[in-house]
């Protein structure tokens, strides 16, 4: 799908299967047949993602995907999981590089641009994660460090056009993070845009995104979805963020 907004929530390590399926079931029953120009997606647990992919509906309206997987296709890598066994199970998506794989996992630009390049020869959607920490925001280099990742990210890799960018400032991510204003986003996406805007499937923003800053957001040039975790984590929250997308692309007036 062409979408000209992408917005997805990722569960993290949240819902058991019943809790994941209840919400998919709630979200297929609102949703319908789609909101025209608004593609939206959800990153459940692993352990949910079948039967949360079968609950959404073989129209695949919304779709489904992963939190992180291995380069390789298969081998003796303990604990991980490879995009054919994503793909087996429903993923469209596989989220790469967020900044917690990159803090608590060892996650590299190295390892990041593998799983890029995995995904991409496995037909799946990349989502690569980038964003610079609060001592590099406070530096003034957010522009230079969110180019470095992305660039290191796709470095080599042709046919980029299928993947998804996704912002996420770490000063502004998880349970402590703060809201940003526009303006203080506005110069990395306009860089996103002009470097990777015509490359990429879409650039998205995510970071303390709920349903009351999300028309802000998407006013601000270079945004093209959004990515949200807690606020969506209510299907209620995620129902409000998709309402956002669909009035942020009606016609004026």
């Amino acid at each position: 799908m062409n979408a000209a907004l992408w917005i997805g929530t990722s569960f993290k390590m949240n819902k058991t299967r019943a809790q994941a399926v209840a919400y998919a079931a709630r979200l297929r029953e609102a949703v319908g047949a789609g909101i025209p120009g608004v593609q939206p997606f959800v990153l459940p647990s692993a352990t949910a993602l079948a039967e949360v992919t079968a609950a959404l509906g073989p129209e695949r309206t919304v779709l489904t995907g992963v939190q992180n997987a291995h380069w390789a296709s298969a081998g003796a890598w303990t604990g991980e999981l490879s995009v054919p066994q994503a793909a087996d199970a429903g993923a469209a998506i596989v989220e790469i590089g967020h900044s917690e794989r990159r803090a608590h996992f060892a996650e590299t630009d190295a390892t990041v641009r593998l799983k890029v390049e995995a995904v991409l020869r496995h037909g799946l959607t990349p989502l690569v994660c980038c964003g610079e920490s609060a001592e590099d925001f406070a530096r003034g280099r957010s522009v230079d460090r969110v180019l470095e990742q992305v660039a290191a990210a796709f470095d080599g890799i042709g046919g980029t056009g299928r993947a998804l960018v996704a912002y996420e400032p770490v000063w502004a991510i998880g349970e402590h993070g703060r809201a940003p204003r526009p303006e203080e986003i506005a110069p990395v996406h306009r860089a996103l845009a002009e470097e990777w805007g015509d490359r990429t499937a879409g650039v998205l923003y995510g970071g303390s995104v709920t349903p009351a800053n999300a028309p802000e957001l998407l006013m601000v040039p270079g945004v093209g979805g959004l990515f949200a975790g807690r606020s969506a984590w209510r299907v209620e929250g995620y129902l409000a963020l998709l309402e956002a997308g669909r009035a942020h692309l009606a016609p004026a007036g």
